[in-house]
């Protein structure tokens, strides 16, 4: 009987593991006409997906400035690459810390939850990444 449970619950637990999806975004100081730009800039991904931040040109990081209620600060290292796992639906802003007036602004849409989005609406944004937002926000 215990090995059938032991079984049973080894069979869940790796099902649960193979749901879960991983989505690599870059950092690129360029990507066609734009500069200073994380590869995708519109995430769409379910709890317990990964996103992968890959260092491709140096000068980036990752810093979550907007994100669901009880989700702890997130920021990286510059030049390094990164990874979180989303635990909690909702919609998180992200920059690159350095490059935030440029513009360099990334959203993660989890579980399709766009509850918190009027509180991420009031983030407060610096010089291009106003305009860019409004562009992300139609895309939703």
């Amino acid at each position: 009987m215990i090995k059938k449970i032991i079984i049973s619950l080894c069979f869940i637990f790796f099902s649960f593991q193979l749901s879960a999806k991983t989505l690599e975004i870059e950092m690129l100081n360029k990507l066609g006409k734009e500069k200073m730009v994380y590869s995708v800039k519109v995430a769409k991904i379910d709890v317990d997906d990964k996103i992968i931040w890959k260092s491709v040109s140096k000068g980036h990081n990752v810093e979550f400035i907007g994100m669901p209620k009880g989700v702890k600060k997130f920021k990286t290292k510059i030049n390094k690459d990164a990874e979180f796992i989303f635990k909690k639906k909702g919609v998180y802003l992200y920059q690159c810390t350095p490059h935030k007036a440029m513009g360099m602004i990334g959203l993660v849409i989890v579980g399709n939850d766009k509850s918190n989005l009027d509180k991420i609406k009031k983030v407060k944004l610096y010089g291009k990444s106003k305009k860019i937002f409004k562009k992300l926000l139609k895309e939703l």
